[in-house]
């Protein structure tokens, strides 16, 4: 592609944007495949905001093309309907300068082998700035059997959960302590023009006021900071494994969690598994930048499959495990929009009983005395309280001890946070003694 007016950057978020809605594709990798083709960060940062803001507004889009296309638009128009959903996007919501979006909009068609609908592209951007694009009900894009299971998990916060996760997501970092402090980051950040508010409940944490590029974050080459949630570094707090304990992390990738622990206490016995040889190889990536885990025991292996790397006659158990189960992320959907095009009621079945699996492999690798932390980043019940309590009326040696109110709300024998409270991502906290 030959750049036009910024045409090859809104080309590339259709291409990116085709392959998500009419694929099947994850909007993360898709991503990672096609920014590294932009020389530009001010670019990538364009098809990044373009692809989100989309697919948050799928359902408006959509509806303003069954309204103004007098035929139905085919299979074999997805890049044409993926462009125009990159047009309708610049103008409502990310409100980008009329004429160049649209004139870039139009530039890319050609760039995509769509030269002969140029004109169309034109006429319905040029009629979304006249009129906009139609209302559609706020949770239009949410499918209707997650829809029911949120109404009935959460009535009374149904509505605030669908707007927040239509609302993009603030940058949170996590300081690296064993390189200094929070407070003095902050002035670092505030010398760089980059303000920042610390997380009262999150002793590393500061919630930047406006996301930046990593690339403008100083010291992140170096290890001085990561970007994490809130909500995942609450995780840190809710395990606070004992000093220079043995801990496994059942389910590293790509390595935070795990990452965050050690730069508390670089003392600990670290064992990290994951099931994916690239995803681990970005906790080992992890750790490198860090400056942590050297002596980390990091293993390619299914945390269940404990004949693989774990026996009972030779493998010494934990005092503490992190077990962050696969799960339906349905309280990161801000951060990931198609989840909502990808998640189906059937997924549900198969990840309760991956978690339950590794619940229960997970507790015979602990220690007597110690303490498993069971989290999701999902807000459905069944994956988080329910699943909990299943799995302690079955484990009679299990206890859940109490978390207090920085980890939300109270939920079985967790804490439940839901997307935007304390402007973190929705996650779930149960930590389990072993009598």
């Amino acid at each position: 592609m030959n750049d036009d007016k910024g045409a090859r950057p809104r080309a590339i978020a259709a291409q990116v944007l085709d392959a998500v809605l009419h694929r099947g594709r994850s909007l993360k990798a898709e991503l990672a495949t096609a920014l590294p083709a932009l020389a530009d960060v001010r670019d990538r940062a364009l098809v990044e905001a373009i692809c989100f803001a989309a697919l948050r507004q799928q359902a408006r889009a959509d509806a303003a093309l069954r309204a103004w296309v007098p035929r139905p638009l085919g299979k074999r128009d997805g890049a044409l309907r993926a462009l125009l959903h990159v047009g309708f996007a610049q103008l409502d919501p990310l409100g980008l300068p009329p004429h160049a979006a649209v004139d870039a909009t139009v530039g890319a068609a050609r760039l995509l082998g769509r030269a002969h609908q140029r004109g169309m592209v034109n006429a319905l951007l040029r009629r979304a700035l006249r009129e906009g694009l139609p209302d559609a009900r706020a949770d239009a894009g949410w499918p209707a059997w997650l829809r029911d299971r949120l109404r009935a998990d959460w009535p009374e916060d149904f509505d605030a959960i669908v707007a927040a996760s239509a609302s993009p997501a603030p940058m949170w970092l996590r300081v690296n302590r064993l390189r200094g402090s929070r407070d003095e980051y902050a002035e670092r950040l505030r010398e760089t023009g980059i303000e920042a508010t610390t997380g009262e409940a999150l002793a590393d944490a500061l919630r930047l006021h406006v996301p930046v590029a990593v690339a403008a974050l100083p010291g992140f080459d170096d290890g001085d900071v990561s970007v994490q949630d809130g909500s995942a570094q609450a995780v840190a707090d809710a395990l606070a494994p004992p000093v220079g304990s043995r801990v496994l992390d059942a389910c590293a990738a790509p390595g935070g969690k795990a990452a965050h622990l050690l730069e508390r206490d670089p003392s600990l016995r670290m064992t990290a598994l994951d099931v994916d040889p690239e995803r681990l190889e970005r906790v080992r990536e992890t750790f490198l930048r860090l400056g942590v885990g050297e002596d980390a025991d990091l293993r390619v292996a299914d945390g269940a499959d404990l004949e693989k790397w774990w026996g009972e006659t030779t493998g010494d158990r934990f005092d503490a495990v992190l077990l962050d189960v696969p799960c339906s992320a349905t309280g990161i959907v801000r951060r990931q929009p198609d989840i909502l095009l990808h998640r189906r009621a059937a997924d549900l079945d198969a990840l309760r009983a991956t978690q339950a699996r590794l619940l229960d492999a997970a507790w015979r690798v602990l220690a007597p005395g110690g303490v498993l932390l069971y989290a999701t980043c999902s807000i459905l019940q069944a994956e988080n309280a329910a699943q909990v309590d299943a799995f302690l009326a079955r484990t009679p040696d299990a206890a859940a001890e109490p978390l207090d109110a920085r980890f939300g709300r109270v939920s079985g024998a967790g804490r439940q946070r839901l997307p935007g409270e304390g402007g973190m991502d929705g996650f779930f906290y149960a930590r389990l003694r072993r009598r």
